[in-house]
């Protein structure tokens, strides 16, 4: 059998002609190595039902919907990509009926507790300055971690990052007057030549900035659990259509392709004005 053959194939073409990340390269070789693994059959000939039979042994062992859903995803661009190649006559992935998911709305924290947060870090320079980055520009964890210093820019007395970011798309985002005076405390203190956050030969990994967040929180008073980078990046997007921000603008800061994908936040904004009217509207607390 060519299974892993055509698997390293299809990495290729994602990284060549498609631009994307390492970590989305090492999620699709996680999902289709798993699959090949567990199908005694080439994946040139396997069928719908061993698909559906593959999603069952991962619900089976208790993984949640939604991670099913994206294996899932993973096989549907992988046998499409056999398909385009007239390796398969057919993709076995287009009658198979995805796991069915709840609507999530991402977890944010207050502007209170981001603020507690950022001013725990004041001991620590690099800290202090990678989560007014995050806060400031609702940059992915993966943006952050690997900037250099040459992506600030500095124009017109105006600071902006830039940013490679999914599928190689560049985007500039500005910084605000508190991440400016935080990135100038940080390399006046500290000599950074490539790397903005160098750590060993490369940079500072997003498991250590995740650490790192975590006992920022318990140093803060916070529930470690409610704060991660993919948290703040959330609360930067909720507090800026908050505070009034047009919902196109935080789309292009957040480097989303789709408005879709932007708009959840709003329906954040509605769960929390409901939540304000029940708590605190005279007739929301009358009875019956």
């Amino acid at each position: 059998m060519n299974n892993q053959l055509h698997i390293e194939s299809f990495l290729e073409m994602m990284s060549v002609e498609r631009g994307s990340s390492r970590n989305t390269i090492e999620a699709y070789q996680r999902d289709l190595c798993e699959f090949a693994a567990g199908n005694k059959i080439s994946v040139e000939s396997c069928s719908a039902d061993d698909i559906r039979k593959f999603l069952k042994s991962l619900s089976d062992s208790g993984l949640s919907a939604k991670t099913r859903a994206r294996k899932l995803s993973s096989l549907r661009q992988f046998f499409l990509y056999l398909y385009t190649e007239k390796i398969r006559k057919d993709n076995p992935t287009s009658d198979v009926e995805a796991p069915k998911t709840g609507k999530s709305l991402p977890k944010f924290m207050s502007a209170k507790d981001v603020e507690t947060l950022l001013e725990a870090t004041q001991e620590d320079l690099r800290l202090k300055l990678m989560l007014e980055i995050l806060y400031a520009t609702g940059l992915r964890v993966s943006e952050l971690i690997s900037l250099k210093k040459t992506c600030i820019h500095v124009e017109n007395g105006e600071y902006y990052v830039f940013v490679k970011g999914k599928g190689s798309k560049e985007r500039l985002v500005p910084l605000g007057s508190f991440a400016i005076a935080a990135l100038h405390e940080y390399l006046d203190n500290n000599d950074i030549e490539y790397w903005l956050f160098p750590s060993g030969k490369s940079h500072i990994t997003r498991q250590r900035f995740g650490q790192m967040l975590k006992e920022l929180a318990l140093k803060s008073n916070l529930n470690p659990a409610q704060v991660s980078p993919h948290v703040i990046r959330h609360s930067f997007a909720s507090h800026m259509l908050h505070n009034g921000a047009d919902l196109r603008l935080v789309q292009e800061l957040l480097g989303h392709e789709q408005i879709a994908t932007t708009e959840i936040y709003t329906h954040i904004q509605a769960e929390k004005l409901q939540e304000i009217v029940s708590k605190f509207h005279p007739l929301s607390k009358k009875s019956g």
